[in-house]
């Protein structure tokens, strides 16, 4: 999955749901449930996701409705491997976009 978000400091909470494809309630259950996930919040409580914020929802994204992880297996699994997993992913990622935009150039010609 290739999330699309413009390139910004903070994302609001409607904003990430919608790059996701979620309900903003699950985004708000992830945060409750995997401290990696900090969100800043304003005066009124309204949170605000920074870029590395999106890079662990799209991580925790991948290993629970990608990889079928289960949310215990997927606190598990951030907490022992998180360096070496996340690398993997941000590699795996950047290909996927490079694939995507060797395909469109593809189409063009």
């Amino acid at each position: 999955m290739h999330i699309e978000l413009p390139e910004k400091r903070y994302y609001g909470i409607g904003e990430v749901a919608k790059a996701f494809n979620v309900n903003t309630s699950l985004v708000r259950f992830w945060e409750k449930e995997f401290d990696v996930l900090k969100p800043k919040k304003n005066a009124k409580g309204n949170r605000k996701f920074t870029p590395e914020d999106i890079k662990n929802l799209e991580f925790i994204y991948h290993l629970v409705k990608e990889r079928g992880f289960t949310l215990e297996g997927a606190k598990t699994h951030l907490k022992e491997n998180k360096k070496k997993t996340l690398s993997h992913f941000e590699i795996i990622r950047k290909l996927e976009t490079v694939k995507a935009e060797l395909l469109k150039i593809k189409e063009q010609l």
